[in-house]
């Protein structure tokens, strides 16, 4: 009997023996679908490794699921698990200790952000580390030279005045379908990868989610938020992803060897 490696909900499931028997272009076709998950997969965990020590960076991780009618599709989902906080002192190194994002304002639209060692630009303008300016409630932070605090709620003073609040919002469903030509994420951190509203676009699954209420928002000044990513489970990740994309290739050639043994008897029989 040859058997072939499936997916459904992120999980590795056989064929039924007759898939194999009687179907063997089904069979060869459930094979090439789970090939595309691990290889998904490996692209991903190698883009998360690669991120382990990158400030604020969220993991990405692969899901597989029926689509109406039998179509299998394989997307990737953020890992919303917050990271360990790292006090660096720096007063514009931010991180929220719960749930919510700081928004910057990029030239492809806003984007979510979950921490960053942010400077400010001759203008005073509180940027990350690409130039892209960190926005708050009324747009982008402008500052004053002078002592600059940001309070738990987000609020900004310099020299005892508050100067701004920092847009604080929450999390975002960001799902997303594998298609040919998606490129992963870049490597930069600062919540690469997540999604942004660009100008002009309307509601979506990618608009950017409402403000967070006062009581929800807890900003850490001098604070970075580490990566999320353990190096140690992407290596481990990386063995099984190995061993069963090589587990998918044996059944595709037994499939193949399967059909072509029927095919020549078919041939002798004619």
């Amino acid at each position: 009997m040859a058997r072939a490696l499936l997916f459904t909900g992120g999980d590795c499931i056989t064929l039924r023996e007759e898939d194999s028997m009687s179907g063997g272009p089904e069979g060869l076709r459930a094979a090439g679908h789970a090939l595309l998950y691990w290889q998904r997969r490996q692209e991903v965990n190698t883009h998360n490794l690669a991120n382990a020590e990158t400030a604020g960076f969220r993991a990405r991780r692969v899901f597989a699921e029926m689509l109406e009618g039998g179509i299998p599709t394989v997307g990737t989902r953020t890992d919303t698990r917050v990271g360990e906080l790292r006090q660096t002192g720096a007063p514009l190194d931010l991180a929220l200790a719960g749930e919510g994002n700081f928004v910057v304002q990029t030239p492809n639209g806003e984007k979510l952000v979950r921490s960053g060692s942010f400077t400010l630009d001759p203008e005073g303008q509180i940027i990350d580390a690409t130039g892209n300016p960190l926005l708050g409630t009324t747009g982008p932070l402008v500052v004053p030279p002078g002592p600059l605090e940001i309070d738990a709620r987000g609020g900004v003073t310099v020299d005892g005045e508050q100067v701004g609040r920092l847009r604080i919002v929450g999390e975002a469903e960001s799902a997303q379908p594998l298609r040919g030509e998606e490129a992963l994420p870049g490597g930069r951190g600062l919540g690469e990868g997540d999604p942004v509203r660009a100008p002009g676009r309307g509601a979506g699954p990618d608009e950017i989610p409402d403000d967070l209420p006062d009581e929800m928002i807890t900003v850490r000044q001098g604070y970075l938020e580490e990566s999320n990513v353990s190096a140690l489970d992407s290596l481990i990740e990386m063995t099984t992803i190995q061993r069963s994309f090589e587990a998918v290739q044996t059944s595709v050639r037994t499939l193949d060897s399967i059909m072509e043994t029927v095919a020549n008897r078919i041939g002798r029989v004619d």
